[in-house]
């Protein structure tokens, strides 16, 4: 799995026109699922997401959870994190898991992340959904734990 963790002051996703998911301040988690990715692999990553220190304290060091600000995740799929882009012009997604698996590894990330008391919005799997966010910082990460 791959994770592209952004701290946020506000992130929305919507699905033809309607909002289907928002968040105030927190983290938008773009989650790209591969080959061979299971449960253990989405567990590992909920908790790094939710315990990862990325928000500042009083004196502006980088030292809070998500679960310390008491924000929350907007968790969006994207098989695209899985491209491969160094051959030719167009990507190649072999290395993406395929769909019934992608998506029920990613809803175990959400729920996952729900178990250690992170409130969770989603996107819709495999739609086309256009993301909207306030980067704050920005402060951007990968969270990469891919068996592909």
């Amino acid at each position: 799995m791959r994770i592209v963790i952004q701290r946020v002051s506000s992130a929305k996703v919507e699905v033809q026109g309607r909002v289907v998911g928002a968040i105030e301040r927190g983290v938008l988690a773009l989650v790209g699922v591969g080959h061979g990715d299971t449960v253990a692999e989405a567990k590992w990553l909920a908790e790094k997401t939710a315990q990862l220190r990325i928000f500042p304290d009083d004196e502006g060091k980088m030292n809070r959870s998500v679960l310390d600000i008491e924000g929350a995740v907007l968790a969006v799929s994207q098989f695209t994190l899985l491209g491969d882009c160094r051959k030719g012009r167009r990507p190649a997604f072999t290395a993406a898991a395929d769909p019934g698996i992608a998506n029920e590894i990613y809803e175990s990330y959400c729920n996952l992340l729900r178990d250690v008391g992170v409130p969770v919005e989603q996107g819709i799997f495999a739609a086309d959904m256009q993301v909207s966010l306030v980067n704050d910082g920005p402060v951007t990460l990968i969270l990469d734990r891919t068996n592909s």
